[in-house]
């Protein structure tokens, strides 16, 4: 089959692993190395020829419509389908699914950054006459993540939750590839899963129809702000400094900062100490202050208040 040019991107979560940053913005909308992580997904969509995108929104939606507008500047023709409720993993599709003008579509996780070969990915799904495709990798994390099992010739046979049951399972990446077909069961406009809900229904009722396409790629998963970090610090080595600052940041000239992340309007006072942080939009550190291994936003009260959440590995 011709490579898909479309793909719905999966931008409504909640992020709530990653509070109190998602309190500021979207999941999507958070810089990784400077650049919003949404930026990134469209880019390498964009990059691989896929360009006509629709991007599902529900929590803080003008912090990813305002940097993702019509796609134009990314290359790209971007629509979006709003959720009054999360519709989930399942009934997001569903409704976005709409908005395209195609049977095939990509559906990208709007948290995970990957290099995965779309072509590739899409070649399998035409060989396998499969509804879904799902980009996978060896699970060599199974304590941490859940997994999918796979059989001989490639077919998905079931899913399971982290813990020993995953040993020798695979991870799924964040990118499929589906047809319109597959969500025809998850109720329009109510919450629907697809792992753990309409793609185990498929499994039962028709075998085959779930493909696993088991691939060496890198990936990164921004689920936790530590993975947020660690993410950042990866796309950003060709860089010369630990530190990545968003748009007016000013930092007075006795202040240290030191492997943070700085993001929009940051203001960082004299003698103050900023250490393995991430400081989100508009906070201002106070003179003197000392921040270590803390994520800050400001407070919705009192000018100057700030909420400082320790970050846990």
């Amino acid at each position: 089959m011709p490579l898909p040019h479309s793909a719905i991107v999966l931008t409504a979560g909640l992020g709530t692993r990653l509070r109190p940053l998602t309190d500021v913005r979207a999941k999507a909308a958070i810089p990784v190395a400077g650049v919003p992580m949404v930026h990134r997904i469209v880019q390498w969509l964009v990059s691989s020829g896929v360009s006509d995108l629709v991007l599902n929104l529900h929590h803080l939606p003008a912090t990813l419509t305002r940097i993702v507008g019509d796609g134009g500047d990314l290359g790209a023709n971007v629509r979006y389908s709003w959720e009054p409720i999360v519709l989930g993993s399942a009934g997001g599709p569903k409704q976005a699914a709409a908005l395209l003008d195609a049977d095939d579509f990509f559906i990208i996780n709007g948290d995970t950054l990957t290099d995965v070969d779309l072509g590739t990915i899409a070649s399998a799904h035409e060989r396998a006459h499969a509804l879904v495709t799902l980009a996978l990798v060896p699970n060599t994390e199974p304590l941490r993540y859940g997994g999918v099992l796979v059989d001989a010739n490639g077919d998905v046979t079931g899913f399971v939750r982290r813990g020993s049951s995953a040993v020798g399972s695979f991870h799924f990446i964040g990118v499929q590839i589906a047809r319109k077909d597959a969500f025809a069961s998850a109720p329009a406009g109510s919450p629907s899963a697809s792992i753990g809900g309409v793609y185990d229904a498929l499994i039962a009722r028709a075998p085959g129809s779930i493909h696993g396409f088991v691939c060496n790629a890198s990936f990164f998963d921004v689920g936790t702000i530590a993975d947020y970090i660690r993410t950042s610090h990866a796309f950003g080595r060709s860089s010369s400094t630990d530190v990545f600052y968003g748009r007016d940041a000013r930092i007075a000239p006795t202040a240290r900062v030191s492997r943070s992340i700085l993001w929009d309007d940051v203001q960082v006072g004299a003698g103050s100490v900023v250490d393995e942080c991430v400081v989100a939009d508009g906070v201002r550190i106070p003179a003197g202050a000392t921040y270590r291994r803390a994520a800050i936003v400001r407070g919705p009260a009192a000018p100057g208040e700030l909420i400082v959440s320790p970050i846990a590995e």
